[in-house]
C-alpha cells in the first residue's frame, strides 16, 4: 500500500456485534441507520468481531468509526472517543480491539487514520433479535452525536 494520502478513501464505519444476542446487535443497528443517512458519504462494513485482517481495510481510509454495544454503564448511554493505536493483542487472531487494529494498520500499512470508537450502552444480552427500549434510546442519542461529528469532520 502506498503512503500517498491522495489515494486514501474518505470515511469508513464498522458496525460490530451479533444481531442474534439482542442488544449486542447495536453496532449493526447503528451501521444500518448510518447507511440510510450517509450512503453517499461513507462506506459501511459489518463484523461479528474485529480481526487482524481489518488492519488492511482501515489503512485505506482517512477517517474510521467503530460502533459497538457496551455492557458498561455510560453516563449519557453512549460514548464517542478517539481511538489510538495500542499494541495489545488477543491470544487468537480473532476478536481484536479497535486500538489493536489501528496499531496493526500503522505497523503493517504505515497509515493510521483518524479513528473513533462509538460505544452504545445495552442491557439485554440473551438470545434473541430484539433491541431493548433503553438501548434504542441510547442508540438515538449516539446517532445524533455521530451525525454532528461526521458533519464537523466533513467541513
Amino acid at each position: 500500500m502506498s503512503d500517498s494520502k491522495t489515494e486514501l478513501k474518505g470515511i469508513l464505519l464498522i458496525g460490530i456485534g451479533n444481531t442474534g444476542r439482542n442488544d449486542d446487535g447495536l453496532g449493526w443497528q447503528f451501521a444500518d441507520i448510518a447507511a440510510e443517512q450517509f450512503a453517499a458519504e461513507m462506506d459501511i462494513e459489518y463484523r461479528y468481531q474485529l480481526q487482524v485482517e481489518d488492519a488492511e481495510l482501515v489503512s485505506a481510509y482517512k477517517l474510521v468509526f467503530f460502533a459497538d454495544a457496551s455492557v458498561t454503564s455510560l453516563p449519557e448511554g453512549f460514548e464517542i472517543k478517539q481511538c489510538h493505536p495500542a499494541a495489545h493483542y488477543m491470544y487468537s487472531s480473532h476478536a481484536q480491539t479497535p486500538e489493536t487494529v489501528m496499531y496493526l494498520a500503522k505497523e503493517l500499512y504505515h497509515h493510521v487514520p483518524v479513528a473513533y470508537t462509538i460505544a452504545v450502552e445495552g442491557n439485554n444480552w440473551g438470545l434473541g433479535t430484539t433491541i431493548s427500549k433503553k438501548a434504542i434510546n441510547n442508540l438515538e442519542k449516539a446517532m445524533k452525536a455521530f451525525k454532528e461529528k461526521v458533519e464537523r469532520c466533513m467541513m
